[in-house]
């Protein structure tokens, strides 16, 4: 039977006590700060000042069993059979696959093993102002992901996620307690205050109204009487209604309507993505052509194809990081566009503004203050830093976003040394670390000068890998931005190695967060083990219900039959529920 680690810093002979008898609670993560200039790892937590932190749900007495309900292991929504626009029901689960890349895996281990950690990972939750001026909507026969007909319900989706972690009842396999929950980046979609104020609503609790500009309506491409766009209070007949969409009177006004969240109850930290940097995710920040744009009363909902092209053409392969063609393009299409309500709040954000942000005591939720991010960051201008997962498991959060403009990443020459310091520091503190970021290793190759730092040197995934593979206490880099669950491993020298675990996104089918938990097999092997989970919400829907849980379930459906999506996201099953392994460093 499985047993559980203390991640209390707690003397060394009641811990090991409290872990054999599983009579222990495990307390959050406590984020370190980055003392300014230098960026290195400080230590001066909440707790060694002896100020109260925030904490899990204590584990019972006795060890938990492992369990599936509320996870993939027990059902996945499926589409029914059929053609046109599919409903969704309750589908088999999927099962558990041993990966032995890196390590065999040695019989008798689940008898043996301790939990040193579980966690929850969600990624690219897109939180999106769907009536934003500056979104890019008509570009969706150009890529599927300018405009989804699910997006207007993104709030209801994401609190129903976090009502799914709430009700967990702790670590799939393990049981141990989940200790905190980390979202890897594209927290909100085009670096709207309006956006990030939901998002730290929905995850620290609060009231949130999805809508901008006129507060008393809906104004974007979803009532525009465009068939370009599905309507779904309109008679009209839409290119997706075409495509089997329903009409469902109302609408509109139930996706603006108040969403409630009740915030995570577990500590929770945040990870930037390119979406929460750079406007549409993909420009140099800092236009104030964008940012008038933004809260500005004209909106365009339509382009010519043969424009749209050349345009998404050129934001593919990076032609266009500062948005130069976008802004001519823009004022070119001036009398084209139909009058909104103009909304300050609809401003972009700046990187101050984002941990500003997350440092407000009004959205401190479980906490921790900063969820990260710590005064020491505002100073140094820097959006990365360490935090304390477990006892011998240290967190590294990484900013791969690039301020130079494109969506794809890369790391600064002083963000990429730090991270060799401390990934020093954690060998000769014989410590397990696992590294957060938002893009992928694959997805890092934009080496694009940040404007901020002229003359440093960008480096792309390969060298972060190397950098990774070189230090023995790295067991895992945990990310999103692909949309797609996929788990590689990596073979680092020396008999080094680590996983890669990347996670589908919370906007497109299927819709999914991780549990990921880490255990020692006391074989000289560590267990990572990967669960997926949904959503709160029902997988059947009811096109009459309007309440928050209906739409959050409809938030799901309607991601599944997205024209144009990508069917693959799920990943295969050696990407979803896994044990993987490797070997002790």
């Amino acid at each position: 039977m499985s047993r559980i680690r203390s991640v209390a810093t707690a003397a060394r002979d009641r811990r090991a006590f409290l872990a054999a008898t599983g009579a222990v609670s495990l307390s959050a993560g406590i984020g370190f700060a980055l003392r300014p200039g230098t960026s290195e790892a400080a230590t001066h937590t909440a707790a060694a000042q002896g100020q109260p932190i925030a904490v899990s749900r204590r584990a019972p007495a006795a060890p938990l069993a492992p369990y599936t309900r509320g996870t993939t292991l027990s059902s996945v929504a499926t589409a029914r059979p059929g053609s046109g626009y599919r409903r969704l029901g309750d589908g088999p689960a999927w099962s558990r696959v041993v990966r032995g890349d890196l390590a065999a895996p040695a019989s008798g281990r689940a008898g043996r093993r301790t939990a040193l950690a579980a966690f929850v990972q969600f990624t690219d939750l897109h939180l999106v102002d769907v009536q934003h001026p500056l979104r890019y909507e008509y570009l969706r026969a150009q890529t599927a992901s300018a405009w989804r007909p699910q997006e207007s319900l993104s709030v209801a989706g994401a609190v129903s996620l976090v009502e799914r972690v709430n009700a967990l009842r702790g670590a799939p396999v393990t049981g141990s307690p989940l200790h905190f929950v980390m979202t890897t980046g594209d927290n909100t979609d085009n670096n709207a205050k309006t956006e990030l104020d939901w998002f730290l609503k929905v995850m620290s609790g609060g009231r949130i109204t999805p809508n901008s500009g006129d507060p008393a309506r809906y104004e974007g491409v979803q009532n525009s009487d465009l068939k370009l766009y599905w309507q779904p209070d309109a008679a009209l007949r839409d290119a997706d209604k075409q495509l089997g969409f329903p009409r469902i009177e109302g609408f509109l006004a139930a996706a603006i309507r108040e969403v409630r969240s009740p915030g995570l109850n577990l500590p929770w930290y945040s990870t930037v993505g390119n979406h929460d940097s750079l406007p549409g995710g993909c420009y140099a920040p800092g236009d104030s052509f964008f940012a008038e744009f933004a809260v500005g009363g004209r909106k365009l909902m339509t382009l010519d194809e043969s424009v749209g092209t050349a345009i998404w053409k050129n934001v593919k392969k990076g032609g266009d990081p500062k948005g130069a063609g976008f802004r001519e393009m823009l004022t070119s299409q001036a009398r084209r566009m139909r009058a909104v309500t103009p909304d300050e709040a609809r401003a972009p954000f700046t990187p101050t503004e984002y941990l500003q942000a997350h440092l407000d005591p009004a959205h401190t939720g479980t906490g921790p203050v900063g969820h990260g991010y710590s005064q020491a960051n505002l100073a140094a201008k820097t959006q990365y830093y360490t935090f304390r997962i477990a006892d011998d498991v240290l967190g590294v959060s990484l900013d791969t976003t690039d301020p130079g403009g494109h969506y794809e990443g890369s790391l600064g020459t002083t963000q990429l040394r730090w991270l060799e310091r401390t990934l020093k520091a954690a060998d000769r503190n014989n410590e397990h670390v696992v590294v957060f970021s938002h893009h992928t290793s694959k997805s890092m190759r934009n080496l694009r000068e940040d404007p901020a730092h002229p003359g440093e040197r960008r480096h792309g995934g390969d060298e972060v890998l190397s950098v990774l593979g070189a230090h023995r206490p790295v067991l895992a880099w945990v990310n999103g931005h692909s949309h797609k669950n996929a788990v590689t491993p990596h073979a680092g020298s020396d008999g080094r190695s680590f996983w890669e675990i990347s996670t589908a996104s919370h906007v497109d089918f299927p819709q999914l967060a991780r549990v990921i938990e880490i255990a020692d097999n006391h074989d000289g092997t560590i267990s990572l083990f990967t669960t997926l989970i949904e959503s709160a919400a029902p997988h059947e829907t009811d096109f009459t219900d309007l309440s928050q849980t209906g739409l959050a379930a409809l938030y799901r459906e309607l991601s599944l039959n997205a024209p144009g999506a990508r069917t693959d996201l799920s990943g295969t099953p050696a990407d979803r529920n896994t044990e993987l392994i490797l070997k002790k460093g």
